[in-house]
């Protein structure tokens, strides 16, 4: 999920996007832009899985099952998660879109903020069977309190921590880490032999970002006053971020080469045995799709500062998970909702869900699920105790593509042996905060 564009572009991108006077679908092009006919749409689907191809397996027969019943034909292209953001801002301030599109569910207030989406007022939630259909922390994740959601949930992730059995045995601990300290500990332990104690991705600054507002809740930064400014600089928020950081810099329990990780290669590290634990949101499709048996790994909550922590130490992940939007200005509003309806039905949550291994944001279809795996059963615990939403504001996609790439550059310099200090931490953030486009 590299962007493949600097942060300086993705926000030049937001401010364009809130400023258009047309914004969203609605293309008669039909090469890029959404449908101009009521029998077809264009849908841009998110990257969940290994690759663009398997996406397109997952996802090609349950359109076909669309079609049969609508006679409406989807038009899919899956984009990669290091271009999606900026080619749904190109769209919204061109007006070049498709009818229908995934978000990340951070992103919900950003785009929100540009006008490009169909409010999920009550009417329109009505036409999909209500809002009370979706688990309320999901819908926490589609826009700013008090307005109409942007988006509608599709798919509920939280991050968790991976660990390899045979290398915790091997390395005589007992189980996963519960505390920052044993984390640490354990990993030094696991760290060897050209083996690595956690692998990281760190050149994707949206995972970057989310372990930093993950662990900045723990420590007390939220990253935005309650005012909805930037606040990236704070005490709190500098700790967070070195903590993180000194994974690399300081413990020395992940790569050097982790720094230029951005297409889930830490995944594969840990599939391969290359590192003994994963941070990562509903993996274990992955992990099996790469030859790893499910016995072979365990899932834990991230680790916490402490034991027993309590109020908002209890958070170790961001409320993950994928959000499901429609261009407003849609040639076919009519068919984008029924696609949405569709995709969020009951029957349909089960299967696309089960495919990818994430968590059904529907509660009928979450509560269905048998005998659920041992990791989608403690990452639907972690979802609902221990997670937050990111803060539902205009500028939190800046706040993860700045703060993401300004921890990118820290883990460049922890590879290449330079120091990480309190202060140099404390720089890289003012700077990010800096180029916080004016409001």
């Amino acid at each position: 999920m590299k962007a493949s564009r600097t942060f300086a572009s993705a926000a030049v991108a937001l401010a364009l996007a809130a400023t258009a006077t047309a914004c969203g679908g609605g293309s008669t092009d039909s090469s890029g832009g959404g449908s101009s006919s009521g029998k077809t749409l264009t849908y841009w689907a998110s990257n969940q899985g290994t690759s663009v191809n398997v996406d397109k397996q997952v996802l090609g027969p349950e359109l076909k099952k669309f079609t049969q019943q609508t006679g409406i034909k989807v038009n899919l292209e899956v984009v990669p998660w290091s271009d999606l953001l900026n080619r749904i801002m190109a769209a919204a301030s061109s007006g070049q879109g498709p009818d229908v599109l995934n978000i990340g569910n951070s992103w919900s207030a950003s785009l929100q903020a540009t006008g490009a989406l169909l409010p999920w007022d009550s009417a329109n939630m009505a036409k999909i069977g209500g809002a009370s259909k979706f688990n309320a922390s999901a819908l926490a994740s589609t826009g700013v309190a008090g307005q109409p959601p942007a988006a509608v949930p599709l798919y509920a992730l939280s991050y968790g921590l991976y660990w390899n059995k045979a290398e915790f045995k091997k390395a005589g601990i007992a189980g996963p880490p519960a505390t920052w300290s044993q984390l640490i500990a354990d990993g030094k332990k696991l760290t060897g032999n050209g083996k690595w104690g956690i692998a990281l991705e760190c050149g994707q600054y949206q995972e970057n970002a989310h372990h930093a507002f993950a662990f900045g809740q723990q420590l007390g930064a939220n990253f935005f006053t309650k005012a909805g400014k930037p606040d990236f600089d704070s005490p709190q928020a500098v700790q967070a971020v070195k903590q993180y950081v000194d994974l690399m810099a300081t413990d020395k329990i992940a790569s050097p080469g982790d720094a230029e990780y951005a297409n889930n290669q830490s995944v594969t590290d840990f599939a391969t045995g290359k590192a003994a634990m994963l941070l990562w949101q509903a993996a274990g499709t992955s992990l099996k799709l790469q030859g790893m048996k499910t016995d072979q790994f365990g899932v834990a909550p991230v680790p916490f500062q402490t034991a027993n922590p309590t109020g908002s130490g209890k958070i170790d992940t961001m409320a993950a998970g994928i959000n499901m939007a429609v261009f407003k200005n849609s040639k076919n509003l009519s068919g984008a909702e029924k696609f949405v309806n569709f995709m969020t039905s009951t029957a349909e949550q089960k299967i696309i869900n089960g495919k990818y291994g994430s968590i059904s944001p529907v509660q009928a279809a979450a509560s269905q699920a048998v005998n659920p795996t041992p990791e989608l059963a403690t990452l639907k615990q972690v979802l609902a105790n221990n997670s937050a939403p990111l803060p539902q504001v205009a500028d939190e996609s800046n706040f993860e593509t700045l703060v993401g790439t300004a921890m990118k550059n820290l883990f460049a310099d922890a590879a290449g042996g330079k120091s990480v200090t309190d202060s140099t931490v404390k720089s890289e953030l003012t700077k990010a905060q800096q180029q916080m486009p004016a409001s």
